[in-house]
């Protein structure tokens, strides 16, 4: 870590000692985080929680890691039923794209998820933060985590302003790697400890400082809690949008056993709640381009049958232990 930081906070293990053992004490009991975690449910858990709050995941999760335990369960279904079995989360072309991931981990890498960050890039929809929390969190690879908790808490400790930028920045970056630990499984539970803590104590609009275990070193505290100064963060609107609209057709096909005819889908998103005449339509042409909805004669419609990966399974390379600790276990400390 640079002079100009360790000045602000003090040593990185001033602040991960405290912080790691609060992690232990307070941490949510969630099953992606347990003994008996696979590196599949961390990747459809960090897919699922994206933009998404744990609560609204955790059911979904559950659902999802029963009917497919792994890669090729989900590959040999038709993408429709990933969609179908998304439910309300929200952003469906994740489902899509899991799909896709998927068989793309059962051609290219014999059904097991890749433990390296590079071969996890590789697979649809897992950007650079994706691959870097599956790495870390079901591997134990030295990598940091940067999501919305960690900007904030990052901000709040280290450069003393109470938001970060609406948009990561490479300082934030560059921040979050200089405070790794050294080793692969102290960085996963560093990086979700601070996750955890701007999640449950740092939180954007109440932050609990008397309950923060490194309030000491927050330099946002020393500052005296300065308002935010910089640019507004965007709040997405949702009544009367066409993510709104887009939503009520896809959860009618979702709900139904078979196609709908497109005076079906009429009366499942009225004209009353369009802000325009064309707003239904519009939206039906945009879930038709995205493969969340396939068209078929007849004006009809229904959630993608789309090709299926033909599921063969290379033998793989020494894979990894399946069993891993618990986070803060004493065997070794991963997510």
């Amino acid at each position: 870590m640079g002079r100009a930081t360790a000045d602000r906070t003090g040593e990185p293990a001033d602040l991960r000692r405290p912080l790691t053992a609060w992690y232990r004490a307070n941490a949510r009991d969630l099953p992606w985080r347990t003994a008996d975690r696979t590196p599949w449910g961390v990747l459809v858990s960090e897919v699922m929680l994206q933009q998404t709050p744990v609560a609204r995941v955790l059911p979904v999760w559950t659902d999802w890691l029963q009917r497919w335990p792994g890669p090729a369960a989900l590959a040999g279904v038709e993408p429709g039923e990933a969609i179908r079995h998304w439910g309300r989360l929200g952003y469906p072309r994740r489902a899509l794209r899991l799909h896709q991931a998927a068989g793309r981990i059962v051609e290219a890498f014999g059904g097991q998820v890749p433990r390296r960050y590079d071969d996890l890039r590789t697979l649809p929809g897992i950007g650079g933060y994706t691959a870097a929390a599956v790495a870390s969190f079901a591997f134990g690879a030295r990598h940091a985590v940067v999501d919305t908790n960690v900007r904030r808490v990052q901000a709040r400790l280290v450069t003393g302003v109470a938001l970060p930028a609406p948009a990561l920045t490479s300082a934030e970056q560059r921040l979050a790697d200089a405070l790794l630990p050294r080793t692969g499984a102290a960085t996963a539970t560093w990086n979700v400890a601070v996750m955890e803590l701007g999640a449950l104590v740092c939180t954007a609009r109440g932050p609990a400082c008397e309950e923060c275990p490194v309030s000491e070193h927050c330099a946002w505290r020393r500052a005296g809690s300065p308002a935010y100064q910089g640019r507004p963060h965007p709040v997405q609107a949702w009544a009367g949008t066409d993510r709104q609209v887009r939503g009520r057709l896809l959860q009618a096909l979702r709900d139904s056993a078979g196609p709908l005819s497109g005076r079906e889908l009429v009366r499942a998103c009225p004209p009353e709640g369009l802000r325009d005449p064309a707003q239904r339509d519009r939206c039906l042409d945009s879930l038709v381009a995205d493969g969340l909805v396939e068209p078929l004669s007849g004006d009809r419609y229904r959630l993608p049958a789309g090709p299926r990966p033909v599921v063969t399974l290379r033998p793989p390379g020494k894979s990894p232990r399946n069993r891993k600790p618990p986070l803060g276990g004493a065997t070794r400390d991963q997510v």
